[in-house]
């Protein structure tokens, strides 16, 4: 990703971020890492050092965001709206998986670092940010505590999946794909029961009603 010559520090942790997370592959989330993105990128390294004051979780933040535009540009919300709900959040998070295709060590590092008593905090917070813009290109407007439970559940599978992904040596991550899977599918299995459970009570099968019937039908 080029960079404009009169990009904003803002634009330049974005453009930065792809480049970073490549060099992190080999030199891990550093000042080396930043330098090699910022000479591949054209970019003068104090500037860079600018963009990137807050160290390897401002890095990694920026990779997030990065990752984040690229999937928003990729499946609009109008394009998911043609498939299945649980088809929209399979193929959302299968483009973040495909975007770590070949920086496996960067996401190691990355974890890690995220994992850091210090970190956590923020980490909590890309975390939340990815999962309701995948809920929001998704289609969800939920406003209730739905809203909340779904972002939540999201980043809880987008989590783990990340985890798997991270060790999974398996052709084309098929492991981790396959675990991705399996949390979409338990999830959907316990939406739908939860709306059954919670449909007003004169839509709901009733046993009693139905006694109440064959005791005294209807004339």
């Amino acid at each position: 990703m080029s960079v404009a010559p009169d990009a904003t520090l803002d634009e330049i942790r974005i453009a930065l971020a792809p480049a970073i997370a490549d060099a992190a592959v080999f030199d891990g989330w550093t000042g080396a890492a930043l330098d090699s993105a910022a000479e591949l990128e054209d970019v003068d390294p104090a500037v860079a050092r600018l963009a990137f004051e807050g160290g390897a979780m401002a890095m990694i933040g920026a990779w997030i965001e990065s990752i984040d535009a690229e999937m928003a540009a990729a499946l609009p919300a109008e394009e998911l709206a043609k498939r299945k709900i649980r088809e929209r959040i399979r193929d959302l998070v299968r483009f973040r998986l495909d975007a770590l295709e070949g920086r496996e060590e960067a996401l190691r590092r990355a974890l890690a670092i995220m994992a850091m008593p210090q970190n956590v905090p923020a980490a909590l917070k890309h975390g939340w940010h990815s999962a309701d813009l995948m809920w929001r290109l998704a289609g969800d407007t939920a406003t209730d505590y739905n809203h909340y439970s779904k972002r939540t559940i999201l980043g809880s599978i987008y989590a783990a999946t990340l985890a798997v992904f991270a060790e999974d040596k398996s052709e084309g991550h098929a492991e981790a794909h396959a675990f991705l899977d399996r949390r979409i599918e338990g999830v959907m299995k316990f939406e739908k029961a939860k709306a059954q459970f919670l449909k007003p009570r004169d839509e709901n099968f009733s046993m009693m009603r139905l006694l109440g019937r064959l005791r005294y039908p209807a004339s």
